[in-house]
């Protein structure tokens, strides 16, 4: 084939773990994926792949990219282990580390390309003492990064809403500005005014047209109240199938199974999402519940070594290694179809434009050193080489140089 203004061949890799076949990249896109040594090497740029395993990017559907100590020496947990208390001391500790920060944010968008995520749903905080800061200091990182990550914001209202005058306020102005969802966070426990809350929100995102995503820790029949409050409204403002998002939704595991059935075929009919970080100790959500009834969902790392938690890695294959393993999902296919949440079905959390190896396609490509997309998953292969929008990265020379730098070491 020719090779008119191709910039990359990704050489003898197996896409998904089929046949082996070079991967063409025009500009940021797939431009095809033909059989290997087919494609002209002529005046191009070759990565050789020697037969590895490739996979579209991954896809962290819920993270928190504006406030880890990540790169700070370690900070000691403190403060009490609950909602109430994480929130407080995270207002007490954050202006010390710098958070949120334009340098904070790319340390962590940096160690999520380097284990191979390329596109990121990150809920960034607003509240009274950052107002929008947060938002402009995490999109600011990511344009330093030259577009290697696709980003997705949400306006997160960490403190609640309705309980500090003025936040709600600060959520219409983001929406005005352009953010893609804004957030809300246990109606019932937090604000203890769930209609006043949702209404404000659902007020905005019809105003506005922005997506909703509600953290919904609250358990049992409490956070299976606040469901169908949300549904409720999705119904009653038009909301369009995929604006709205519930992450953790720890309640829809604890309800009897006939009850879940009647929430999730509500949830698919009206197009609402789930998200999840796979928390350890806790059930997992049913897979094949949420497959046979068409819910979507994504997988995301959460914060990593916030000052919530000194855990996390950014890793997203370990986070579906984690939900995986919980789930007790063994079977070849069971398997499969989480790397498929984690890499290829993930994307519309962030993007509505197909994510996979296909022509067309942005050109994120994970190569990993394994047999299949299950054997990646189960020894967490590290990442051999990450392309993101056709920039080439090398995941060890990521490691190995100081975030403090500013460099990210890319070749198109």
């Amino acid at each position: 084939m020719a090779n008119d203004d191709v910039d990359l061949v990704i050489r003898d890799v197996r896409p998904w773990g089929g046949a082996s076949s070079d991967i063409v990249v025009r500009g940021s896109r797939i431009d095809s994926v033909v059989p290997s040594g087919t494609a002209s090497a002529d005046g191009t740029r070759i990565v050789e792949g020697r037969g590895v395993l490739a996979l579209p990017g991954l896809v962290n559907s819920h993270a928190h990219a504006d406030k880890s100590w990540w790169g700070h020496p370690w900070e000691s947990f403190g403060g009490e282990p609950t909602t109430e208390g994480r929130i407080a001391h995270e207002r007490a500790r954050r202006d010390d580390l710098g958070i949120p920060s334009v340098g904070i944010a790319k340390r962590v968008l940096q160690e999520y390309l380097r284990t191979g995520t390329t596109r990121v749903r990150t809920h960034v905080d607003v509240d009274l003492g950052l107002g929008l800061r947060g938002i402009d200091a995490v999109r600011e990182a990511a344009a330093e990064l030259d577009g290697a990550i696709e980003l997705s914001i949400v306006a997160f209202p960490q403190d609640g809403v309705l309980r500090r005058p003025g936040v709600l306020d600060l959520l219409r102005q983001a929406a005005a500005d352009g953010v893609e969802h804004i957030g809300g966070l246990d109606p019932s426990l937090i604000d203890r005014d769930p209609v006043g809350q949702l209404d404000g929100l659902f007020d905005i995102a019809a105003e506005h047209g922005c997506g909703i995503d509600i953290h919904l820790h609250e358990p049992a029949d409490l956070g299976a109240f606040s469901f169908d409050l949300v549904l409720d409204r999705v119904e009653r403002f038009g909301i369009a199938p995929g604006k709205v998002n519930i992450a953790h939704g720890f309640a829809i595991v604890d309800l009897e199974p006939v009850r879940r059935r009647d929430l999730l075929a509500r949830m698919a009919g009206l197009g609402v999402t789930m998200t999840t970080v796979a928390p350890v100790r806790m059930r997992q959500l049913p897979l094949h519940e949420f497959d046979d009834a068409g819910v979507r969902f994504g997988l995301g790392t959460d914060g990593i070594r916030d000052l919530w938690s000194p855990y996390g890695d950014g890793d997203l294959l370990g986070i579906a290694w984690q939900y995986a393993r919980s789930g007790g999902y063994s079977r070849d296919e069971d398997i499969t179809r989480v790397v498929e949440l984690a890499t290829r079905d993930g994307a519309r959390f962030v993007t509505d434009e197909e994510h996979d190896l296909v022509a067309g396609a942005r050109a994120d490509v994970v190569l990993v050193d394994a047999e299949n997309p299950m054997d990646a998953l189960v020894r967490r292969v590290p990442r051999s080489l990450v392309v993101a929008g056709g920039a080439v990265f090398d995941p060890t020379d990521l490691a190995r140089h100081p975030w403090e730098s500013g460099q990210v070491r890319s070749a198109r």
